[in-house]
């Protein structure tokens, strides 16, 4: 039994030392294969570091590249807006410039108008005085000399034949002032100061106690000039002056009037507070 024993132990110990040589080289593989795979997540994350700073750095550009186009679109934008606003400036200037123009064309074609009524007459006059009326001479060879008479009105500007009458009304010379008032409207009835000339008028013969040829004034404006500015004023005076003739109803409807078509006014205030005087009074 101990050669069968011996021979067994040389057996175990030979595929003892025929295997092992296997078991090592399988576990070298498989280190090998780890450190490989090792070697290549690292080689990975370098690429993945290299790809992340190109990225930031692509993105830094493009973000300093919206910035610059950003300054850039303010920049145009500002500089649009500024245009725009001067050209907005520069039309609003040729707008009044327009206004003035038309304003002067308005006023310089009244006084050609009155020019053209009043130098008929002028001629008329130069033609009758130019002969002596008993002998037929020329007066010239009679030694006479006249001058010519030539309208109050004639060359003379609306704006100053207005600030006339004005100046005759403030100062209290009723007579002149309507006189002044009149020979306006009747040189340059189209003026955008006609209506405020007939209104003066009106206000004229009020303050001078002439209460009946107020309310036909003041009715004259509404007559001639419904869509004037001065018609609130005009609608609440004519009112005021039936109240003083003692037209207490009509002055009533005059007054409701105003408040009616003027509501937004002052003069609708004054006529509702014109309203509850006359209500008051009833009593």
């Amino acid at each position: 039994m101990r050669p069968a024993l011996i021979l067994w132990c040389v057996l175990v110990l030979t595929l003892a030392f025929t295997f092992r040589p296997f078991e090592a080289t399988a576990a070298d593989r498989e280190h090998q294969q780890i450190m490989a795979d090792i070697r290549m997540l690292q080689e990975q994350g370098v690429r993945l570091q290299l790809l992340m700073a190109t990225l930031d750095g692509s993105l830094q550009q493009l973000a300093s590249n919206i910035s610059g186009q950003s300054d850039v679109i303010r920049k145009a934008f500002a500089d649009q807006r500024l245009l725009t606003d001067n050209l907005a400036n520069g039309i609003r200037i040729l707008r009044e410039k327009l206004d003035d123009n038309n304003i002067r064309i308005s006023s310089l074609s009244q006084e050609v108008e009155a020019l053209r009524v009043t130098i008929p007459s002028m001629q008329s006059s130069m033609t009758q005085l130019s002969t002596d009326p008993e002998t037929g001479l020329p007066m010239e060879s009679l030694g006479y000399f006249s001058e010519p008479h030539v309208p109050l009105s004639a060359g003379i500007s609306p704006q100053r034949m207005y600030d006339t009458a004005w100046a005759d009304y403030t100062n209290g010379q009723w007579v002149l002032a309507l006189q002044g008032f009149e020979a306006y409207i009747k040189t340059f009835p189209r003026s955008d100061l006609a209506d405020d000339a007939q209104f003066y008028i009106g206000q004229t013969h009020y303050a001078d106690g002439q209460f009946s040829d107020a309310i036909n004034a003041f009715e004259q404006i509404l007559l001639s000039y419904p869509d004037g500015d001065v018609m609130p004023e005009a609608s609440y005076k004519r009112g005021l002056a039936l109240d003083l003739l003692g037209e207490d109803a009509q002055a009533r409807q005059a007054f409701d009037l105003v408040v009616k078509n003027y509501p937004d006014s002052t003069m609708a205030t004054l006529a509702k507070q014109a309203i509850e005087r006359l209500n008051q009074t009833d009593y």
